[in-house]
């Protein structure tokens, strides 16, 4: 529908059914009506341009808001994809540490730079290819696409994201002679008290690994609920998890409320630090 800018110019042009206020001026004849019809050629002008500024204001406020929009996007997905990125905890694996339905945001900055997962710290990861058996999916652009969403936080994760704490870096020999005994890090037993689930043990099963360059043993907190590095001896992978797989360390509870912490590294892995791995370079 034409604005009211429109409307008085087809009326000035002789338009049918329309009169502007020059051409009631036209009718009284003389040197007068014409003097009236040149001062009235600015008034409708501006009578048309002020129509038409309300009009023009709408569209530019609607391009602004459009741009912002727009640029609050790309922010979150920088956000997202290098920085930091919320996740859900799904089981009970890491109580009480984290309870199932908790909200995380996870640091993807902790180990850029040349940085490393220490002992002790919570990391989420994706389990595929040490946890979980690599899917088959065609080659394609879907395929692509999928990955590339999932790795910016624009699709889910799915299945295939654990939430664990680290006990065991590249080059540490991590031990456990079973109920009633400690974990041991690199002959070093780890007094586990403070984080574990009331009531569970440090393992129920015992075992004895060193841990490859650039992987990592990671566990439960509530051991007995746990399927963890534990649970993939002997298969392909060893339940070692690649550090290439690590998404981020946990670093905040912010969901619910009731449940806001900061995850900081236990000091019960510092008696470990300086044995070998890696922990020692920061």
């Amino acid at each position: 529908m034409p604005d009211a800018g429109e409307t008085v110019d087809r009326g000035r042009q002789g338009g049918p059914g329309v009169a502007g206020p020059s051409d009631a001026s036209d009718t009284s004849g003389g040197a007068g009506g014409a003097d009236d019809d040149t001062d009235g050629v600015p008034d409708a002008a501006d009578a048309a341009a002020s129509d038409d500024a309300p009009g023009e204001g709408g569209r530019s406020r609607s391009r602004e808001l459009l741009l912002l929009t727009g640029i609050c996007l790309f922010v979150l997905l920088l956000v997202n994809a290098f920085v930091a990125r919320p996740f859900s905890v799904p089981s009970g694996s890491m109580e009480n540490t984290l309870r199932p339905g908790d909200r995380l945001i996870v640091n993807k900055l902790s180990y850029a730079f040349g940085g490393h997962p220490r002992r002790g710290d919570v990391v989420v990861f994706d389990g595929t290819g040490s946890f979980l058996r690599k899917p088959h999916e065609p080659a394609g652009l879907g395929t692509s696409l999928r990955s590339f969403g999932r790795e910016v936080g624009l699709v889910p994760a799915g299945d295939s994201v654990y939430v664990k704490r680290v006990v065991g870096i590249g080059g540490d020999r991590v031990t456990s002679a079973g109920p009633g005994r400690p974990i041991t890090v690199n002959g070093v037993p780890v007094d586990e008290s403070g984080h574990l689930f009331p009531g569970d043990e440090p393992s129920d099963v015992a075992f004895d690994v060193v841990v490859p360059p650039g992987k990592l043993w990671v566990m439960g907190d509530h051991r007995s609920a746990s399927r963890d590095s534990r649970d993939h001896l002997g298969e392909p992978g060893g339940g070692f998890v690649p550090e290439s797989k690590v998404i981020g360390r946990a670093a905040w509870v912010v969901y619910p409320v009731g449940h806001w912490a900061g995850l900081d590294r236990p000091d019960a892995y510092a008696a470990a630090e300086g044995t070998g791995g890696h922990g020692e370079q920061g």
